[in-house]
């Protein structure tokens, strides 16, 4: 499992106390709201991805998530975020989820079609962002 020290890019993302579920720990819809979040952070701020009214935006065709240690309010998350794939229009995410103690709560991946935000058709990656993802690229696929 990767370490925090590893990850191209993280993330801190506080809790909230409706996280948490019954069971005293973050319920696990929860961390794919982490992963949404520190990918989108991440395209917003260092891709220039223009949610509101660019002409390209990113849809969700697969994620996956292994849980492999609870998270819980009041503590933080630190999510890491890597791309092990990107082509011409999808990029591929491996995102690993970190407790307050430095160990990796869960991992997974998420995946990116990027496409006209008219017509819902695979576009080409926009230049910033495919410059933004080149530099969280790991193990040297593309």
């Amino acid at each position: 499992m990767p370490s925090i020290d590893e990850q191209p890019y993280t993330l801190v993302i506080p809790t909230r106390w409706k996280d948490n579920d019954v069971y005293g720990h973050v319920n696990n819809v929860v961390y794919y709201s982490f992963f949404d979040t520190v990918i989108n952070t991440f395209l917003i701020r260092e891709g220039g991805l223009d949610i509101h009214a660019g002409d390209t935006i990113g849809l969700c065709v697969e994620s996956h998530c292994r849980y492999d240690a609870p998270l819980a309010f009041p503590e933080p998350v630190t999510a890491g975020l890597a791309v092990t794939k990107l082509g011409r229009s999808s990029v591929t995410y491996a995102v690993t989820l970190f407790g307050a103690d430095g160990a990796a709560a869960a991992e997974g991946w998420f995946v990116h079609v990027f496409v006209d935000r008219e017509t819902r058709r695979p576009a080409g990656v926009p230049d910033g962002i495919r410059t933004a993802l080149e530099r969280l690229l790991v193990g040297g696929s593309q």
